[in-house]
């Protein structure tokens, strides 16, 4: 089942042309890749996005049942000071999420630092990059570019590339961080602190000098640039609910009609 309207190989080719010409990024190894079916079972921590519990949300599709938990759950704490800072009690996390992987409804009742602990390690512990490793580079070449405009089209093309469940997934979570920070007076969350706690694990390096490279280019960009990007919004706005294959169209200038 498709959770979205995702582009043709004709319109990819056209992105990734896009990309290479008018951005200067260039794309090596990212061919369409089939996605697994859903395999069944309650764990959580650890499994691939196909493997998991899930369930739909209007304007985004289907996500991960226990990332729509943590995240409701903790936009009703979202004024906790320092609330992804805080690290959660080992023994509570330890128990939280045996009871988790077994299936067990547990956060309602737990702590706002506690949820947040094992929301960070969800991502930290997903087998495959919400990023492929093929895009990572890529997105870093994005937010580099000189112009908020053209990295906010930059950040959307790529974000058309990705995996169908990855799109769905990051859609709503930068949609969800944007909430947190909203409240950063509150939280003290702001988009600085957030990309610091979050970009390791959304954008993990590969193995090998070439990921290693990339890495200290990330964090490059951590000390310097995200600092002052309104990250969080360029990224919520650089992943729309659905991206048809008519807004790549029109965003691209391809496929136009004759006449």
């Amino acid at each position: 089942m498709k959770i979205s309207d995702r582009p043709s190989d004709m319109v990819r080719l056209s992105v990734l042309e896009h990309l290479r010409v008018v951005h200067g990024i260039k794309l090596k190894n990212c061919g369409r890749k089939k996605e697994r079916r859903f395999t069944g079972g309650t764990k959580v921590f650890g499994v691939p996005l196909e493997s998991l519990p899930l369930c739909y949300i209007p304007q985004c599709g289907l996500l991960p049942c226990f990332l729509v938990d943590a995240c409701e759950h903790l936009l009703e704490h979202a004024g906790t000071d320092g609330l992804f800072r805080k690290s959660g009690s080992v023994v509570r996390l330890r128990t939280l999420r045996a009871k988790l992987d077994h299936g067990e409804a547990c956060l309602s009742t737990a702590l706002p630092c506690d949820v947040a602990s094992l929301l960070k390690l969800f991502c930290r512990e997903l087998p495959d990059p919400l990023f492929p490793s093929d895009l990572t580079s890529a997105l870093l070449k994005a937010q580099l570019l000189p112009t908020l405009e053209e990295r906010a089209l930059a950040t959307q093309l790529l974000s058309c590339l990705l995996p169908d469940r990855n799109s769905a997934f990051l859609s709503y979570f930068f949609h969800f961080l944007s909430k947190v920070s909203h409240r950063s007076a509150e939280n003290r969350m702001t988009n600085s602190n957030l990309a610091v706690i979050f970009a390791p694990s959304l954008l993990p390096p590969s193995h090998g000098t070439e990921g290693m490279d990339t890495y200290m280019k990330l964090k490059a960009v951590q000390g310097g640039v995200l600092p002052h990007l309104p990250w969080v919004e360029l990224l919520t706005v650089s992943f729309p609910v659905h991206h048809s294959s008519e807004w790549i169209r029109e965003t691209l200038g391809v496929f136009r009609p004759k006449g």
